[in-house]
């Protein structure tokens, strides 16, 4: 497989120097957001940013960075908005690397527009790309071992099939893969903003919802 090096554009020169950051930056990020998850939703832009005329050099800067703040969101238990952050930090670390304050501007406007659960709404062309992008990885066989991952890191319960997500607590023990589908991942694919995210989204969201029928089943002895 290509390195998200070998497949940027040769044409912007700050775009590897953003990649070494952010790279560099994510080291110790847990799993479920870490490099893999950053370079995943990078491709995903490479994929779906040309279909929807995104300004591509725009683009793959907000993909690289956009969860440069979510280590914090995490440490925090959630109380830090990883989004804000993220914006917050790419208008400290792009005017090194050459971008000028429109661009600066452009690109931490779509890391703040990208979260799932906030008000704020994607909307350009970028932002609408680099949402989709993100959300796709949280679906299909990629988003149901994520969201397995996030629960193992905050310590919670391998399952619970009578999960109510009004009663049980984000970052707690009920933490459980199957809530976070309830809560968010099942809404997903309802939700994507551009033409190419939801042509993509279809045989994911089937996959992820036989999925937790099929582990519900089984749970119960019943498969």
């Amino acid at each position: 497989m290509q390195t998200i090096n070998d497949m940027l554009p040769t044409g912007d020169p700050r775009l590897p120097a953003v990649c070494a950051l952010v790279r560099e930056r994510l080291a110790a990020a847990r799993g479920s957001h870490d490099w893999e998850h950053t370079e995943r939703v990078t491709r995903l832009c490479l994929k779906l940013g040309p279909p929807e005329g995104a300004a591509m050099g725009i683009l793959l800067a907000a993909a690289l960075l956009h969860d440069l703040g979510r280590d914090e969101e995490d440490r925090s238990n959630g109380a830090v908005c990883h989004a804000a952050l993220g914006a917050d930090l790419a208008r400290v670390v792009l005017p090194p690397l050459g971008y000028a304050a429109d661009e600066v501007g452009h690109i931490a406007e779509c890391i703040a527009a990208h979260r799932f659960r906030d008000a704020t709404a994607p909307a350009t062309r970028e932002a609408r790309v680099l949402y989709d992008a993100d959300k796709l990885d949280a679906i299909g066989a990629v988003g149901i071992g994520r969201a397995f991952l996030f629960a193992g890191e905050i310590g919670a319960k391998l399952h619970d099939p009578d999960c109510s997500p009004d009663r049980c607590a984000a970052y707690g023990p009920d933490d459980t893969a199957y809530r976070e589908y309830l809560v968010k991942l099942r809404h997903i694919s309802g939700r994507l903003l551009t033409e190419s995210g939801r042509a993509l989204a279809g045989e994911r969201h089937a996959f992820m919802v036989a999925y937790f029928d099929r582990l519900n089943r089984e749970v119960a002895g019943d498969a």
